[in-house]
């Protein structure tokens, strides 16, 4: 019996892409914030430019604290829902028709989510990644981090549980 022959290389990156176009789009503070996705094989970066509009302390400055907190969670969230995801887009099982629409799965919803700041974030662009410690059918545990300019000196983390949505919805 043949093996299906798998989908050309460009065919599956326009599927990854459209996915993750599709989840961000998804959510309109995403694109107020100016948050963006780089994708680098199923590794998710967050960025989010630096925009006079996130300044929350002018005297010092710094990057407001909730603008902080937000992008960790939007990167939370993202990278759970792509985690997710990721098997489907691999597959064929979402086609582009589909991610095209809109139609994906619905997004997890937050548990709780606590924020360690742990210095303040200067007036320049930013970073996170979030790794899935525990994904199961009604639970996740993810921690996320954000630097700016050295990976090694992170100026915020948190960790957040969600609710995972049913795979039906």
């Amino acid at each position: 019996m043949a093996r299906p022959r798998p989908d050309p290389v460009q065919v599956v990156k326009e599927r990854r892409d459209a996915a993750l176009r599709a989840l961000v789009a998804g959510v309109p503070y995403i694109g107020f914030l100016g948050v963006a996705f780089e994708r680098r094989g199923d590794e998710l970066t967050g960025v989010m430019p630096f925009d006079e509009k996130l300044i929350g302390n002018p005297i010092l400055p710094a990057l407001h604290g909730g603008a902080t907190a937000a992008f960790l969670e939007i990167t939370s969230i993202i990278g759970l829902s792509w985690g997710m995801l990721w098997d489907d887009v691999e597959s064929g099982a979402v086609d582009l028709e589909t991610l095209k629409a809109g139609r994906l799965p619905r997004l997890p919803k937050t548990i709780d989510f606590t924020v360690d700041y742990l210095r303040s974030g200067l007036p320049r662009d930013a970073y996170a990644r979030a790794q899935v410690n525990r994904s199961g059918r009604r639970y996740a545990s993810v921690h996320v981090e954000a630097w700016q300019d050295n990976r090694g000196r992170p100026f915020a983390q948190a960790t957040g549980h969600f609710l995972m949505p049913r795979r039906d919805d």
